[in-house]
């Protein structure tokens, strides 16, 4: 399933990611898709805090992965945007997306395609042309996770 979304701001952006997340169930994985800038953090922050999360939410590039805690579950943010052997982060990454009690977030997951499971949903964020905080967004998923979409209109 293609879905596509524009975004006027970022309070749009917001309320789609709260409607995400009310439809995580965990063992989710969610792999976002832009240039540098585009918004890939943004959404995170969003998604983390509606699920519950009171952390401080930063982009993980120089640190590769960071850890996020829920009231249900636990959120692993992982940004490959500097990493130049994926023999580093492999096995741990493999563990995690098989983890059905937490959620997985990858930005720049080229580089670790092979081991990311097909069944994904894949968030492909891009800059409006001419407005700032617009976003136009277009989900891919598989049928096993497009409920992850259900109340996006």
């Amino acid at each position: 399933m293609i879905l596509r979304k524009n975004l006027d701001n970022l309070k749009a952006t917001e309320r789609l990611a709260k409607i995400i997340a009310s439809n995580i169930r965990g063992g989710e994985v969610i792999e976002l898709v832009s240039d540098v800038g585009g918004g890939k953090t943004t959404f995170t922050k969003f998604l983390v805090k509606a699920l519950g999360s009171d952390d401080n939410v930063n982009s993980p590039t120089f640190t590769v992965s960071r850890v996020y805690s829920t009231p249900t579950k636990t959120i692993h943010h992982y940004d490959f945007y500097r990493l130049t052997d994926p023999q580093y982060v492999l096995q741990a990454l493999q563990e995690q997306t098989q983890d059905s009690s937490s959620v997985t977030i990858i930005e720049w997951g080229g580089i670790v395609k092979n081991v990311l499971p097909t069944d994904r949903l894949i968030i492909k964020i891009n800059k409006h042309p001419t407005k700032e905080t617009a976003r136009i967004m277009i989900f891919e998923v598989s049928a096993v996770h497009d409920y992850l979409l259900k109340g996006i209109e």
